[in-house]
C-alpha cells in the first residue's frame, strides 16, 4: 500500500509568513454529550502536526476540550482551540472565527468535515479544504428497519455532502478513496495514516531477532497461560448479533478439546459484553474477556496468535501491531486489512466462523508457519510509509492546494 513518492514541499521562504493549516478533529459521541476522536485518529493527527510544524507549518488543533489532547498537541508545537461540545452551531462559529486567517483548513473524520465545511461556507474567498477519511461510518445497528434505514440515508447524505465540499479527499486506504469518488469528490487521493509506535512491539527493522519470549511473559502468567496457546483479540465488544468476537467465540468450540486448549483473551469493552459473557459459562468456552486494558498492545505482542475477527471500516491498528510485532494473524478480510497486510496474514471471511477456526487450528498445529508469517509481517511492517513520509506526502498536497486557489 505504498503510495508513489511525493514530491518534495518546500519550505517557506526565510522572513515570508509560514502558511497556516486548521485541524479540525471531530469523533464519536462521548458520555458527556461532546464529541471524541478516536485513539487511532488523534494519534495520526498529532503526529501530522509534528511532523508539519517541523516543516515550517503554522498548525492550529480545534477539537473538545480536552486537558490530555491539549498538552498532547501543544507539545508538538501546534495552537490548540478548544470547540464547544453540546452545540454545534456554536462549534462551527467559533470554527469559522479560527479560520479567519487560515490558508488551508484540513478536517479529520466526517463529522469534523461537515463543521469544517459550514464554517467556510460564508467565507470570501477560495479557503482549500482538505478532508482524511479514517473509516467508514457504522452501518444501521442490526437487522433491516425503518430506523436502519433511515440512518444510512442520513450517513449516505453525510458522505456526498463532505465529499463534494472538500477540495482534496485523502482516504486511508484504497476503499475509501473509491468511496469518496462514489459520493462525488472532486479530487480523492490515497493517503495512509501510519500510528506511531507504540513501544509495546519490537522494532519493524529486526526481522532476524528472535521471536518473544512468550512462555516467560509476565502477562501471559498473569492470565495463567504459562503453559497454553494464548489468542489475542482486541477491539470494542459491539452489541450486535453476528459481530466478530461473537464469530470467534463460535469457532472456538472448535479447539476447546485439545490439551491444553488455547485460550482467547479478548481485550475490550462495550455493550455486547453480557451477551458475550453468557456465552462463554454456557458454552464452557476458551475465552476470556479482559475488558478495557491499558496494556492491550503488549499483551498482542506476546500472543502466539492474533485475531482480528470483526469488520473494520478502516486501517487496523491490531494488524498493524501483530505485524510489527511478528505475531501470525488470522483477521476477516474486510476494510484496509487486505491491503495493509498482503500475504503476510491469513484472511478469512467475514463471519465464518469455520473458515476462522480452521486458520487457527491449522496454525497452532504448525510451529513453522506461524514463524513464517511472523517474519513476513515483520518484511511487510518495512514496506510500510512511515510518519515523515505521510507528513511530506501532506505537505504536498497543502502546497498544491494553496497555489491553486492563490492562482484563481
Amino acid at each position: 500500500m505504498s503510495p508513489s513518492r511525493p514530491h518534495a514541499a518546500r519550505r517557506p521562504a526565510v522572513g515570508a509568513r509560514p502558511p497556516h493549516a486548521v485541524h479540525v478533529l471531530g469523533g464519536g459521541p462521548a458520555a458527556d454529550g461532546t464529541y471524541v476522536p478516536s485513539a487511532r485518529t488523534a494519534a495520526h493527527a498529532r503526529s501530522l502536526a509534528s511532523g508539519l510544524t517541523a516543516r515550517g507549518v503554522r498548525v492550529t488543533v480545534c477539537t473538545r476540550h480536552d486537558a490530555a489532547l491539549r498538552h498532547s498537541f501543544t507539545g508538538t508545537g501546534a495552537e490548540f482551540t478548544a470547540l464547544p461540545g453540546r452545540s454545534e452551531a456554536d462549534a462551527v462559529a467559533r470554527l469559522r472565527a479560527v479560520c479567519a486567517e487560515a490558508d488551508l483548513v484540513h478536517a479529520h473524520g466526517l463529522r469534523a468535515g461537515l463543521l469544517a465545511a459550514l464554517a467556510l461556507g460564508r467565507r470570501r474567498g477560495p479557503v482549500p479544504l482538505v478532508v482524511t477519511w479514517h473509516a467508514l461510518p457504522r452501518a444501521g445497528p442490526g437487522h433491516a428497519s425503518r430506523t436502519d434505514a433511515a440512518h444510512d440515508l442520513v450517513t449516505r447524505l453525510l458522505l456526498r455532502r463532505v465529499a463534494r465540499a472538500a477540495t482534496v479527499v485523502l482516504g486511508t486506504t484504497t476503499e475509501l478513496v473509491d468511496a469518496a469518488r462514489r459520493s462525488g469528490a472532486r479530487d480523492a487521493r490515497l493517503a495512509p495514516a501510519p500510528v506511531p509506535l507504540t513501544g509495546a512491539v519490537p522494532a519493524p527493522d529486526r526481522e532476524d531477532a528472535a521471536a518473544p519470549d512468550r512462555l516467560g511473559s509476565t502477562a501471559r502468567a498473569g492470565l495463567g497461560v504459562a503453559d497454553r496457546p494464548l489468542l489475542v483479540a482486541v477491539g470494542r465488544l459491539d452489541g450486535r448479533r453476528g459481530h466478530g468476537h461473537d464469530t470467534a467465540l463460535t469457532a472456538a468450540r472448535a479447539w476447546r478439546g485439545l490439551t491444553p486448549a488455547p485460550l482467547l483473551a479478548v481485550a475490550g469493552e462495550g455493550p455486547g459484553r453480557d451477551v458475550l459473557q453468557r456465552r462463554i459459562d454456557e458454552e464452557r468456552l476458551p475465552v476470556r474477556l479482559l475488558g478495557r486494558r491499558d496494556d492491550a498492545l503488549r499483551l498482542l505482542a506476546e500472543a502466539d496468535i492474533a485475531l482480528q475477527p470483526t469488520r473494520c471500516r478502516g486501517p487496523s491498528l491490531v494488524a498493524q501491531e501483530a505485524l510489527r510485532a511478528g505475531v501470525p494473524l488470522v483477521a476477516a478480510a474486510s476494510g484496509g486489512v487486505p491491503e495493509l497486510v498482503g500475504t503476510a496474514a491469513v484472511l478469512v471471511p467475514c463471519g465464518d466462523a469455520d473458515s476462522l477456526a480452521s486458520a487457527v487450528l491449522g496454525l497452532l498445529a504448525d510451529p513453522a508457519r506461524r514463524a513464517a508469517l511472523g517474519a513476513a509481517g515483520r518484511a511487510r511492517a518495512r514496506t510500510w510509509p512511515g510518519e515523515d513520509d505521510t507528513a511530506a506526502l501532506v505537505l504536498g498536497v497543502y502546497d498544491e492546494v494553496i497555489r491553486a486557489a492563490a492562482d484563481r
